[in-house]
Formats: structure tokens, C-alpha cells, sequence
């Protein structure tokens, strides 16, 4: 690939300096760029994102390489795209899901242009997975985004926003790689990052005190905690005849509404928009037979419904819902129109959810998914991945 340069996101972390490392090895012109999105340190434990230690990191990986080397100040962008929509989210009862919203905002939009703008032919990241082409020999090939090779790293999901355009920009070096693998070619080549954990956390930001963060915008505010029963239930009798297809999609992917008289309170909150569906830390409601998870976020409300156990009928659903204006497509040659439906697919609704059988359906307002098995925990906000024999072919911000 001689003549060819790449610009290679350098976080600081193993992957992505292998990922640089094997551009190298392959002849490309490699540059490394670590992007810094964040300033407040209040809020961040720093013990778990030393950014300072990652951009040292970066840059003693790019002088073993012998590439060039530089950092750049996103955080004005990473404010505006996913601060402010995170913020924006929560007040509304909806839990967002940040890593998706950078990639597509700020990785593959923002750092995309700036490698575009020193001249690069592509950009790389150390993401778990793999990029084909078809239609290759023709004036419009068809970029495919595949699961990583290594199945318990597999980081397509955060990929699922990407565009036939971004797709054309980017290399996934160590898509075809298991972790251990990766870690042994670093090893190998003395780079400082061969035994450095992971990072977790929100992107580019790493581990936050989340109250402490949504606080910045998100003011406390006292209200009631109802339990909910596991007899009650308003989908407990489902109906046997529905006026149309449509009508019994919608049935099963509605929300359950709550109202405080369907339970009894049992402590308070500080804030119903620092909750999210499913979450069980938090509560600080103690005496229970078994721990309670929030089952419903009503933030007009502002009262948090909760249920004993993780097997609570509430917690469960058939279906979801997302709206046209929030539906992608990763790869259009798969893209369904009005009054289409498809059997074929197989779903995820967060990281590292094993893949689930499941009908969509396509109408003027939306795509529905109808899962075959129930599903715990469908969270307003997060997104929905549909894949087919390991491609991923689009997505969408559950309603």
C-alpha cells in the first residue's frame, strides 16, 4: 500500500496501537492522532481514565513505530454532539447509549474530516471488526460492516449508525485478530500498551460518576418510588384478534404505562431522569425479598416504577418500536420499504447481547421488531442492531 496514508486513531490503548503497527507492516504512510474530548476532570474517577497517561501512552507508541504524531482538541464538537444530546436524553426518560452517538459524530464525522484534510486516504480505528467490499469492480461498491473475527470483543455494535461513506474511509486492521492475539503482537514489538487494561466507560471520556455528571444540567428533584406487583400487569391478558398486522405489532411493542395507583410507594429518588429500564443500583429501597429494577422512567412526573427480581413480568417485552427518522441502514441494498417484512434477521438491543431471532416489519411510521423470545430490559433511547449471517445491516434509537 505503498503511497497510501492513513490517519490511525490512537487512544492510548493495545488495540489501536497494534492497529497501527500492522498498517506499517503493510507499506501504508501511518500517522497517529489521539483526540481529547473532555476537560472536566470533577466528574471523572481518575483513576480509571488517566487521559494524560493515554495521550503519553499514544505518543510513545507512535515514537517506537516511528510515525508521525499529533493531538487535537475535540471537545468542543464532543460537547455539542453527544454531551448535550446525553443531557437532552435523560430529561426526557430516555437512556442514550454515547459510544454509538461518537463514532458516528465525532470518530467517523468530525476526526474523519481532519485525516481527509492532511491528505488521507483512509482512517483506522482498533474496533473489533471487519469491513468487505462488493461490487468492487464497478462505479458503486457496496461496503459490508462484519462481526469481529473474535466473538467476545466483537464491536460492530457500536459501529451500527456508520454510512456507506464513512464505511469507504475506514480500515479495521484487527478485525480478523483475537484479543490475545493482539496482545502478543504488541508484546512482541515492545510497545508500552501490550499489558494495559481495557478502557470502559463513555468515549474518550472513561469512567464517570454518572449522578455527578448529569447533575451539571440535570437538577435533583425528590419523587416517589411505586412498586409494582408481579400480578399486575396491563399485558397479563393479550388480545386473541387484532383489527390489522399493524394494530398487534403496536400491542406488543407499546410501553407499559404505570400510574401510582397501580402499586405502593416504598421510598423516593432524587431524580427520575438519573434512572434507566432494567437498572438496579441506585435505589437505596432496602427490605425487599428480592432486589428491585426499575421497570418504567416517568420523567412528566417524575416517579420511578420498580419491580421485585429480574424474572418480573414487567421488565419483559415481545417487541419495540423505532420511528422512521431513526431508522439506518448500513447496508441500503437490504432496506425495506412500506409493508414490507423480513424473518431473516437476527437482533441485539445492547453490547455483547447474544443475537436474538426476530421479525421486522416495515410501515409509514416505523420499523417494528417483534423478538421470537421475550426480551428484558428494552430500553427507551438505546439502540437496535439487526444483523444477517454476521453483517450488520442496520439500526435504529428504540422509541
Amino acid at each position: 500500500m505503498k503511497g497510501k496514508r492513513v490517519v490511525v486513531g490512537l487512544s492510548g490503548g493495545v488495540d489501536s496501537s497494534v492497529a497501527a503497527y500492522l498498517l506499517k507492516e503493510k507499506g501504508y504512510e501511518v500517522i497517529g492522532l489521539f483526540m481529547k474530548n473532555w476537560h472536566d476532570e470533577s466528574v471523572t474517577i481518575d483513576a480509571e481514565c488517566p487521559w494524560l497517561e493515554d495521550s503519553n501512552d499514544a505518543m510513545l507508541v507512535a515514537q517506537k513505530l516511528g510515525i508521525a504524531f499529533q493531538t487535537v482538541d475535540l471537545s468542543k464538537e464532543y460537547k455539542e454532539r453527544i454531551v448535550d444530546y446525553m443531557f437532552a436524553e435523560y430529561e426526557r426518560g430516555r437512556t442514550p447509549n454515547p459510544d454509538i452517538l461518537c463514532n458516528r459524530e465525532i470518530k467517523f464525522d468530525v476526526f474523519l474530516k481532519i485525516a481527509l484534510s492532511l491528505d488521507a486516504d483512509f482512517v483506522a480505528t482498533g474496533h473489533y471488526c471487519q469491513k468487505e467490499i462488493s461490487n468492487d469492480d464497478k462505479q458503486n461498491p457496496l461496503y459490508h460492516l462484519i462481526s469481529g473475527a473474535d466473538s467476545n470483543k466483537d464491536q460492530s455494535y457500536f459501529l451500527c449508525q456508520l454510512n456507506q461513506e464513512q464505511l469507504s474511509k475506514t480500515l479495521f486492521p484487527i478485525g480478523g485478530l483475537k484479543k490475545d492475539e493482539v496482545r502478543k503482537i504488541a508484546k512482541s514489538q515492545g510497545l508500552i500498551t501490550a499489558e494495559k487494561k481495557d478502557s470502559q466507560g463513555l468515549c474518550f471520556i472513561g469512567k464517570v460518576r454518572l449522578p455527578d455528571f448529569l447533575q451539571q444540567q440535570l437538577k435533583p428533584k425528590e419523587g416517589p418510588i411505586i412498586e409494582i406487583s408481579e400480578e399486575f400487569s396491563p399485558y397479563r391478558e393479550s388480545p386473541t384478534h387484532f383489527d390489522s398486522e399493524e394494530a398487534r405489532w403496536a400491542y406488543f411493542a407499546a410501553r407499559r404505562a404505570y400510574s401510582a395507583l397501580d402499586g405502593i410507594e416504598v421510598g423516593q429518588h432524587r431524580g427520575a431522569h438519573y434512572f434507566t429500564v432494567g437498572q438496579r443500583k441506585g435505589l437505596a429501597v432496602g427490605g425487599t425479598p428480592e432486589p428491585l429494577f426499575v421497570l418504567a422512567v416517568d420523567t412528566s412526573e417524575n416517579t420511578l416504577f420498580v419491580g421485585q427480581g429480574k424474572e418480573h413480568p414487567g421488565l419483559y417485552q415481545q417487541a419495540l418500536f423505532i420511528q422512521s427518522k431513526e431508522t439506518h441502514w448500513v447496508n441500503p441494498e437490504h432496506q425495506l420499504s412500506v409493508g414490507d417484512s423480513a424473518t431473516t434477521y437476527q437482533v441485539r438491543i445492547r453490547y455483547r447481547q447474544a443475537l436474538q431471532k426476530a421479525e421486522l416489519h416495515c410501515t409509514e411510521q416505523g420499523i417494528y421488531i417483534m423478538f421470537e423470545k421475550l426480551q428484558s430490559a428494552i430500553t427507551p433511547g438505546q439502540f437496535a442492531a439487526w444483523y444477517q449471517e454476521g453483517e450488520l445491516i442496520g439500526s435504529g434509537a428504540i422509541a
